[in-house]
């Protein structure tokens, strides 16, 4: 079975303080969350697809399509049928009647989800273990733990997810039961059922090696820190801080006046999206400006 390679090549954010990173991510994944508004939320998902691209290439990048599109069909599909809202009736199953916002907030919720894990996929990446301790390991070295383990936690099921999948399909023992009726329903119950006792197994593994390091035999945890905050990470703050700020008061006059119910009115003008725009695309600005760097 051919390995999968995953890139770990340095990214745009390395030449900036750490805490540059937690604040992007951070302020991307609350905007995310906060501006529900399709407009919004298709930019926050190009831009975080994009950027995955650049951190994981398009090859990965797209076959994590495989299950982010399921997911939005999945979930605007589901929602009719606990919300039969609007105005624009599409069709009816007996008594019910679905409508067509009903439709659009669910694809709205399920891109929403798409997009939050891209962000987190993305940060396991940008935030990797040892800059998330040096922000925190020094007074709050538990919550450090828990960020870097929880930021790891998405790409690391999809990851291993995959590898079960391929290991089954390897198995010729496997393909009688997958090839029965009913198997591929048997099939994703038993990777299913791999995977929650491989993280069990993994997490019960971590927490012996933890303890067999000392973590929290003492009051205060050291660290060793190579980061330091300059002025150009400063910058990057103030610059990053102000087109986020300008995002955040367009975004309250967009989704303002937007709305789902009982009709779908309310589109803001193209030119309020741009400082959104602009925000997302930093980390893509940033990669060009080093690639064109280093070219030859």
């Amino acid at each position: 079975m051919r390995q999968r390679r995953v890139d770990a090549g340095p990214t745009a954010f390395d030449a900036f303080h750490p805490m540059v990173s937690l604040c992007y991510v951070t302020a991307a994944l609350v905007f995310c969350m906060a501006a529900m508004q399709p407009v919004y939320l298709l930019i926050s998902f190009a831009g975080a697809f994009a950027y995955g691209i650049v951190l994981r290439g398009p090859r990965i990048a797209v076959r994590s399509l495989a299950w982010q599109l399921p997911l939005v069909a999945v979930v605007a599909l589901a929602n009719p049928l606990f919300s039969a809202s609007g105005s624009t009736e599409l069709f009816r199953i007996g008594s019910r009647a679905f409508y067509l916002e009903s439709f659009a907030f669910g694809s709205c919720m399920g891109l929403m989800l798409a997009t939050v894990f891209t962000l987190f996929s993305n940060a396991s990446r940008v935030l990797s273990s040892d800059k998330i301790m040096a922000l925190f390991g020094g007074f709050a070295p538990t919550i450090g733990l828990m960020l870097s383990m929880t930021i790891r936690l998405v790409p690391q099921f999809v990851r291993r997810g995959s590898d079960i999948d391929a290991v089954q399909r390897a198995c010729t023992a496997a393909r009688p039961a997958c090839a029965e009726k009913g198997g591929t329903r048997l099939g994703y119950l038993r990777s299913a059922s791999v995977l929650m006792g491989w993280s069990m197994e993994d997490s019960l593994e971590t927490a012996a090696a933890m303890k067999a390091k000392g973590w929290g035999a003492g009051s205060r945890r050291t660290t060793y820190r190579r980061f330091r905050f300059r002025r150009l990470d400063a910058l990057a703050l103030a610059w990053g801080g102000v087109l986020a700020l300008v995002s955040v008061a367009a975004a309250v006059a967009a989704c303002g006046q937007f709305r789902f119910y009982p009709i779908i009115e309310g589109v803001a003008p193209w030119w309020s999206y741009l400082p959104y725009a602009a925000f997302v695309a930093l980390p893509l600005a940033m990669s060009a400006k080093e690639r064109a760097r280093w070219r030859p």
